[in-house]
């Protein structure tokens, strides 16, 4: 491993704290944090943005930096302009802006930094010989926003304002309550469902005409709040913010940070390198900060910086809605993946009328972006009416797969927890799928066959896309599981089993002298600019290690032949195919490297329009490569070069398994299991030819061998493996 890769602690003594840190005693988030040399250039943007991410979950907020004025976008996962209609009918807006003018500070030196552990958002403006800090922060615990002012060297007179962008479409009210300044932003005409959110700031230390003197700080708080979380919200921001008092603050920052060590405690990796951990990191903060609130997931962009957002804000269903989540139950944030599925049970009244209307089946047909609460931000789209592309006022590109794209990150959920519970809630979407496809397929010559479904948006009418036969394939796998564990619909497995042994292989082709997938049997045999030709592999789930030596040689050769790292739709899936199929290892975490160098300060990919989608492409791949579980089997390092020092703690399995291990000159050790269920675990042995000693809840118990063991667990049982001398 070349050593500048290494955590700069590492350069001095390159074992020392690595390996006392084995254990995870100290987290490793501890260490990183990001930086900006210059001001952010892409805030506002209609896009992703490139400037500080800070957030709740629930309220979220980016600062950037123009002429004398520090502006912070305040946003909320829940306040939308909810009309069924595109053409900017619809989407999430901004809640509003904290504007901080700074007298003499035009167009000064900016620079920041913001902390990866808790959020905390540095900015220093420098001009001549005046400094000002503006420290910021949203509290992890409640829908408050602080900021900080200080003077480095000699006083300087702000004002502070309340503002927000001007939409005729909005109704604002503002005023002013015993030096508290209050607005109110809301859609209620023309809309289908009324949203409306209220801001309220106060500056806790002045009053009135604020000066900035040497050694003395300004601290603003805002409170922020929507009606769908309460009914009078302006009511409520009015009261709660009356209450935030100087020594409040502190006890508002230690709830703050208690919640983010309790959500980095969570789980935790380490490799020996230093671009690849920080990358990891940022992503688990990243989600963190926009994804909580359970009713209301990120949009695409995760934070909202105009009232007119691209593709308007959408939840857009062919990847770009899931693949931010496709991290988050392996790295043990189920709080972070619950959002992901309101909109899409939402939304079954309507694609069942599109099922029953277009395709003439039962089951949910999806178009490509939707919104919260059952609203289509696609209808009507006015570069696409009267075109192949839309049918029934809906816009479809003539995918058929939407909805079933939709079952990946509840597949993964369910098979990580095997929580009951979940799976009763998402057992009637996951029929619905069912029920589409035994209806769409058709059954000919032995085998079952998809007709009229474009793997790619507008790529015509295609035979057996690639795509949508890995997602039938975990569609079905799923409801099996479901169905047989929650003993509901079992007089329906045989026909679901049918499907599966009958329905069509995956289609092949020729590619310089290789045999590698084609996109689909007949139509579109390849695609240059996107990975839709690996997705049946992840993340759908369809080839696994256990899958033929033959399919996996397809695979492995399709991998070489796309070379999709850096790819503007799809890496957040290519990275981790190429580890489920076994591709050079150290040629992925290469690749991986250098991806996580092409990125902004915030984590967000260069010239990448997509917002959070690649939030988690690392820490995705990462897990992977350390605690591969797909098909109910855990390889401990499958996917990582042995000659690589890690370690991991409470990585979550399929089949409701939290897994530790290390790997230590290409030995693994430091093997722990928690079974939640009590389900019976399969695993490569990680000492191959060796027998293997399980202890359970600390006590010595059988050994047990074989390339492949599997041994019984009990509810809450952990079993640690040692290799049996």
């Amino acid at each position: 491993m070349n050593a500048l890769k290494l955590f700069p602690f590492l350069l001095l003594c390159p074992f020392g704290i690595f390996a006392q840190n084995y254990n995870h005693e100290i987290n490793p988030v501890e260490l990183f944090k990001n930086t900006w040399t210059k001001r952010p250039a892409r805030i506002p943007n209609d896009v992703s943005i490139d400037a500080p991410l800070m957030g709740n979950g629930d309220v979220t907020m980016s600062v950037g930096y123009k002429n004398n004025c520090l502006r912070y976008y305040v946003s909320k996962n829940d306040f939308w302009r909810l009309r069924s209609q595109s053409d900017n009918l619809s989407g999430p807006r901004v809640a509003g802006f904290v504007d901080i003018n700074i007298e003499g500070l035009n167009d000064a030196g900016f620079t920041a930094q913001q902390m990866i552990k808790n959020g905390v958002t540095t900015c220093l403006l420098n001009k001549d010989t005046q400094q000002i800090a503006a420290k910021s922060w949203v509290s992890a615990t409640e829908n408050l926003i602080f900021i900080e002012l200080k003077a480095i060297h000699k006083a300087t007179k702000v004002s502070i304002h309340l503002t927000s962008p001007e939409n005729p479409q909005a109704n604002l009210k503002s005023g002013k309550t015993n030096n508290i300044y209050w607005f109110t932003r809301a859609f209620t005409d023309s809309v289908d469902i009324a949203s409306e959110v209220a801001l309220a700031l106060k500056t806790i230390n002045f009053k009135d005409t604020i000066t900035l003197n040497p050694g003395k700080k300004v601290l603003i708080a805002v409170a922020v709040e929507s009606k769908f979380k309460n009914k009078e919200p302006l009511k409520y921001v009015l009261n709660r913010i009356k209450k935030v008092d100087e020594s409040s603050v502190s006890t508002i920052m230690e709830q703050h940070n208690k919640w983010w060590n309790t959500y980095w405690n969570k789980s935790s990796v380490i490799i020996e390198d230093s671009i690849l951990m920080k990358a990891y990191y940022e992503g688990l903060y990243t989600m963190a900060a926009c994804s909580r609130d359970p009713k209301f997931p990120p949009g695409i962009f995760g934070w909202t910086t105009s009232d007119r957002p691209a593709w308007n804000g959408d939840y857009h269903l062919n990847y770009n809605f899931q693949a931010p989540f496709y991290a988050m139950c392996s790295s043990n944030r189920l709080e972070q993946t619950i959002p992901h599925d309101a909109p899409l049970l939402d939304f079954i009244p309507r694609g069942e009328w599109y099922a029953k209307n277009i395709t003439h089946t039962r089951g949910i047909l999806y178009p490509v972006g939707i919104g919260p609460m059952g609203i289509e931000v696609t209808k009507n789209h006015p570069l696409f009416l009267n075109s192949k592309n839309a049918e029934q006022e809906g816009l479809f590109f003539g995918q058929r797969s939407n909805a079933a794209y939709g079952l990946l990150n509840m597949a993964q959920y369910w098979r990580c927890t095997y929580d009951d519970h979940y799976g009763k809630k998402i057992y009637p979407y996951a029929l619905a799928v069912v029920n589409f496809w035994e209806d769409y397929l058709k059954f000919e010559n032995g085998r079952y066959v998809i007709y009229g479904d474009a793997i790619h948006e507008g790529s015509g009418n295609d035979k057996n896309p690639i795509l949508s036969l890995g997602l039938i394939r975990n569609t079905f796998d799923l409801i099996l599981d479901l169905s047989t564990t929650l003993k509901i619909d079992k007089n329906r497995q045989d026909k679901w089993r049918d499907i599966l042994s009958k329905l069509s292989d995956f289609p092949v082709q020729t590619r310089n002298g290789k045999k590698v997938f084609r996109y689909t049997e007949e139509g579109t045999a390849w695609w240059n600019d996107n990975g839709l030709g690996i997705q049946h592999i992840y993340p759908a789930n369809a080839i696994t290690l256990d899958s033929k030596e033959e399919l996996l040689t397809i695979a492995r050769n399709t991998i070489g032949e796309m070379q999709r790292w850096n790819d503007s739709n799809t890496s957040s899936s290519f990275f981790t195919a190429a580890i489920r199929v076994g591709y050079d290892p150290a040629v992925v975490l290469n690749e991986l490297h250098k991806y996580a160098l092409r990125t902004y300060p915030n984590g967000f990919q260069l010239n990448n329009p997509h917002g959070i989608e690649n939030s988690c492409t690392v820490t995705n791949a990462i897990n992977e490569m350390l605690c591969m579980s797909v098909g109910n089997h855990i390889r401990l390092f499958s996917g990582f070069p042995k000659t690589n020092n890690a370690s991991f703690k409470n990585i979550r399995a399929w089949g409701g398994f939290l897994v530790s291990a290390s790997l230590k000159k290409e030995v693994v050790s430091d093997v722990k299991i928690l079974s939640e269920k009590g389900r019976l675990c399969n695993i490569t042995n990680p000492w191959p030819g060796k027998k293997v000693l399980l202890v359970r809840n600390g006590k010595k118990a059988e050994t047990i061998e074989g390339d492949k063991i599997s041994f019984k667990t009990a509810i809450n049982e952990t079993v640690e493996l040692e290799r049996y001398l």
